[in-house]
């Protein structure tokens, strides 16, 4: 198989991993002996053959797999053509592109061949080659495969510009449903607690990712969110990214129903509202089976709840109270919170130019102590119905991982 193949080949074999974000805090002091940056708006420009525009030449090392995950195509029992790309021949692939003009970074991952030890080892080399032979100095991301060994992770961490661990499961009862061999704390957790530290000495300036498999092993959303929460709280994580399960060809779960994306866009709201809104984990609204409704989405469903909290004088509400209401976002926000320093907000018309959707935020708000619309005009029995606040935290979040 030629190189041209094999980049078809792995090139789609890695369209699973969603781990992809590229944005990267600063760029690189300019130095005229490399080539590459890293720019603060993110990666961009790497064209597929079919002509969609995407940020990273996203790659697998090797769809060669020994482990047997149910949900993956490239399980170890599945019988296809399996290829491999050699370090040496993935980084002047790259660096061909790169000079083309076609990407900008590149995004690493892998199946498990032969061993984690093995198969990152032939990663952290591809990425020297980049970075000592063609001095190439732009964007970096590198998978840490499970069980990654701490030396490995440390020796990529001085090349990449972000790392990720896919955790695919909430916790350990789920992940034994959908990937038997893999022990949650040892494989998933440790290699993350191992970035954590590199992060903490000044290196991955991007930070690391995960991604859960949303819906594989049955988890609720409250499952997905209390880890999300915990990663964010304990763990520093950057960000993390939800792939609505799709059941794929030649797996024991290809027959299972694929899940919304309805859910996965859900999940995304929740997320940014614990990571810029300044919501708990408390705070999410769940149904009766633990989650989120699909009908209407997690800010208004709060507001709909806590319905006795509102409405809320915009002249006077604190800065994360503001953000509470539908319709008001950050910029928003900090622009109500700057202008009535010096002047008091009067009408919808003043509020729509700061950038808030004021036929969301209308009847939850008052300005100068008039109300601008009703909340139980938009309160169903129905919705009503949908809430619930079960939110009980598992004790493994809180238990420390001990080695031997």
């Amino acid at each position: 198989m030629d190189t041209e193949q094999k980049l078809s080949v792995l090139g789609n074999a890695a369209k699973y991993d969603i781990c992809a974000s590229t944005a990267a805090p600063n760029k690189r002091p300019a130095d005229q002996n490399y080539i590459g940056s890293n720019a603060a708006a993110g990666i961009c420009h790497s064209y597929t053959p079919d002509g969609r525009c995407v940020s990273l030449l996203k790659v697998l090392m090797t769809n060669s797999c020994k482990n047997n995950c149910k949900y993956c195509v490239n399980r170890a029992s599945n019988d296809f053509e399996r290829s491999s790309f050699e370090p040496e021949e993935l980084a002047q692939l790259f660096m061909e592109l790169y000079r083309r003009n076609y990407l900008e970074g590149i995004f690493l991952t892998s199946g498990v061949q032969k061993s984690t030890a093995y198969t990152m080892e032939r990663m952290i080399q591809t990425l020297e080659i980049l970075r000592f032979k063609y001095n190439y100095r732009g964007y970096a991301h590198l998978k840490a495969l499970p069980h990654a060994p701490a030396n490995l992770i440390e020796r990529g961490a001085q090349l990449a510009d972000r790392m990720s661990v896919n955790l695919e499961s909430p916790n350990p009862d789920r992940l034994k449903l959908i990937a038997g061999e893999k022990n949650f704390m040892l494989d998933l957790v440790e290699p993350i607690n191992v970035i954590q530290k590199q992060i903490s000495k000044g290196l991955l300036r991007s930070g690391q990712t995960t991604q859960f498999v949303v819906g594989a092993a049955g988890e609720t959303d409250a499952e997905l969110l209390r880890t999300t929460s915990w990663l964010y709280k304990k763990k520093n994580m950057k960000r993390v990214y939800f792939s609505a399960f799709i059941p794929t060809g030649d797996t024991p779960m290809s027959e299972a129903r694929p899940v919304p994306l309805l859910r996965e866009h859900r999940l995304y709201q929740a997320d940014w509202l614990m990571r810029f809104y300044y919501y708990s984990i408390d705070d999410m609204v769940l149904q009766k089976d633990q989650n989120l409704s699909l009908e209407i989405d997690p800010k208004m469903a709060y507001a709909l709840k806590n319905y006795e909290t509102f409405p809320l004088e915009v002249n006077s509400a604190p800065f994360k109270f503001l953000l509470k209401v539908p319709g008001i976002g950050p910029t928003a926000a900090r622009r109500i919170y700057r202008a009535r320093k010096d002047n008091r907000l009067t009408s919808l018309n003043e509020l729509k130019n700061m950038g808030v959707v004021v036929k969301r935020a209308k009847p939850f708000i008052l300005l100068n102590g008039r109300a601008q619309g009703n909340i139980r005009n938009i309160m169903t029995v129905k919705q009503l119905e949908l809430f619930c606040s079960s939110t009980a935290r598992p004790a493994y979040l809180d238990e420390p991982l001990l080695l031997t």
